[in-house]
């Protein structure tokens, strides 16, 4: 997929203007932003053995809070499911996504937006930090399994996707906020300061579809979205406004197109 963007969302000036040696140094500077990114999806990823480790047990689950204050708004969504939807959305979600985060990175490396780079790397931190303490100590199932009236979709279209999840949240109760809210938004917003008018209409249109599969395919709730929003818009102000308090280097040396 990020071959096809290369070709499609990539500015020809850009394609046309690095020799080797500069494309070289290029993937050896990114790594300044490319390992604290994959640092802090690891701890998230951990996060019951650090629980577990540290001693710290949630009280109980939260869900019920949820049902008492949306009740089964959510189950409105799935009145229009049918089997191509479900197919599209769980691509959305399971490709889309994750193509949009790591293409938006890549695109900012590869056109030179340093500032906005930063800003991304930085945003992308504090939102992993920021839900971490929620999933631990106010855990709220997943929908499909919680309301009667709404379905599992995702979970239940293959054992494989169900596994594979079940690695990283073993309990389906990582939902409050909502991580794919909090991060396609942040995304979003900061590729529409970038000025890669291509890429803006695609982020909107990704990130539109990924609030959407949250709820079709039983996953999030409503609340869910809108915590995620919060998170996504204060850390983009947090980091838009006080991006100098940030010690990452820019170290790419290369032209300054930002």
């Amino acid at each position: 997929m990020s071959i096809i963007g290369y070709y499609v969302f990539i500015p020809s000036e850009f394609k046309n203007d690095h020799n080797k040696p500069q494309k070289r140094k290029l993937v050896i500077d990114t790594l300044i932003y490319i390992i604290p990114i994959i640092s802090v999806y690891v701890f998230i990823n951990v996060e019951n053995n650090i629980a577990n480790h540290l001693g710290i047990v949630p009280r109980s689950s939260y869900t019920k809070y949820l049902i008492m204050i949306e009740g089964d708004i959510v189950n409105y969504v799935q009145y229009i499911a049918n089997p191509l939807l479900t197919y599209i959305s769980s691509a959305v979600y399971l490709f889309a996504f994750p193509f949009l985060l790591v293409f938006t990175f890549f695109i900012l490396v590869y056109t030179q937006k340093l500032k906005l780079l930063k800003q991304f790397t930085i945003a992308f931190i504090l939102i992993y930090l920021i839900a971490y303490p929620f999933y631990v100590l106010f855990p709220v199932e997943v929908t499909g399994y919680t309301l009667k009236n709404v379905e599992p979709l995702l979970y239940e279209l293959s054992p494989i996707i169900s596994q594979g999840i079940r690695m990283s949240d073993p309990n389906l109760d990582n939902c409050l906020p909502s991580l794919h809210t909090a991060l396609s938004v942040m995304s979003m917003l900061i590729v529409l300061k970038s000025g890669l008018r291509r890429y803006k209409m695609f982020a909107i249109s990704v990130t539109t579809a990924i609030l959407f599969t949250t709820l079709y395919l039983g996953i999030h709730w409503i609340i869910d979205l809108i915590t995620g929003f919060i998170l996504a818009f204060g850390v983009f102000y947090i980091t838009d406004k006080n991006l100098h308090l940030f010690k990452i280097p820019d170290r790419f040396k290369i032209n300054h197109r930002l």
